[in-house]
């Protein structure tokens, strides 16, 4: 039986991995008194006690937690933006540029931002297959429901008293320099980083990216762009599926994955407007499900074990 440690479980993401593996028979979680959770002596010896630890830690807790681990045998799966492009690490995206079999062989894994989930999924196979350049400029808007920004977000929408604002969408990231950029540059194989616009809504759960395209920016025809998705995601093992009549009666909900781990990849418009579309659960493909499916690979369970798939 394999020991799991989740250091930062009483955050979103680590009481979201927390619900999943507590019901497997297969784990054992080691779980820290609340005395000890910030114990820097009793946090050191459970992670280098466990065969796969969850950092679900601020950037820099991250780090800290692993200086800690001498353990080499140790899976480290971090959720938060630390490593994500960091050398020494595998970006956990299994079903892109061969990473399933790196996950496999690393003792170290990188777990994707929410919003960046989406945009690799749909910008990295038309790189790889050719369909546009690497020096295109895009442009990405990605709605999420609230929990994305954690218990403080949280807090805020759901008091009696929240300001009216909270009432509508609430576009950020103005300045553009939103933490998910650099691996929605690099992960992709971009040379630039696209103009991303993320939105908040006054939900709880769920996340729609759009990645919009011109005619000028394909390198194909627009027809053939659902054929490289369906050969890009045939192996994925039902985590991300490509659907050709995605839309609800001319709408596309961004709460239609709440509670789910898998992704829906989609297209809309015209011959010479598109939309590349990618549904999912921010907290589910978009962190948390995408924690455990890394975490099944590295240590060598069926990858969708635990999972909440269509």
């Amino acid at each position: 039986m394999k020991k799991i440690f989740i250091d930062g479980a009483a955050g979103t993401t680590g009481l979201r991995i927390f619900d999943r593996l507590s019901e497997r028979r297969d784990l054992d979680l080691i779980v820290l008194p609340d005395e000890d959770r910030k114990d820097p002596g009793k946090r050191k010896e459970a992670l280098n006690s466990a065969d796969a630890a969850f950092l679900c830690l601020p950037d820099d807790a991250s780090r800290e937690a692993v200086s800690m681990i001498e353990n080499p045998d140790v899976v480290v799966i971090d959720t938060s933006t630390a490593h994500r492009v960091a050398p020494g690490w595998v970006y956990g995206f299994p079903e892109i540029g061969g990473r399933r079999e790196l996950i496999r062989a690393s003792r170290r894994v990188a777990n994707p931002g929410c919003h960046a989930s989406g945009f690799v999924a749909l910008v990295a196979p038309l790189l790889a297959a050719g369909a546009i350049s690497p020096d295109a400029r895009l442009s990405a808007f990605s709605l999420t429901g609230y929990s994305g920004g954690g218990k403080k977000m949280i807090a805020a929408y759901e008091a009696p008293d929240r300001p009216a604002l909270f009432d509508a969408p609430r576009l950020y990231g103005l300045t553009q320099n939103h933490k998910h950029l650099p691996e929605m540059k690099e992960i992709t194989g971009l040379l630039h980083a696209p103009v991303f616009c993320p939105i908040v809504a006054p939900y709880y759960a769920g996340m729609e990216v759009v990645v919009p395209l011109f005619r000028e920016e394909m390198l194909i025809a627009p027809e053939k762009l659902g054929e490289i998705y369906k050969e890009a995601y045939s192996g994925s093992s039902g985590v991300i599926s490509f659907r050709e009549d995605a839309d609800e009666a001319g709408f596309l909900s961004a709460g239609a994955f709440s509670g789910r781990d898998d992704m829906e990849i989609a297209l809309f418009g015209n011959q010479d407007r598109i939309l590349l579309a990618a549904r999912f659960d921010n907290l589910g493909k978009g962190a948390s499900g995408a924690a455990i499916q890394n975490m099944n690979l590295a240590l060598g369970f069926e990858e969708t074990r635990g999972l909440v798939l269509a």
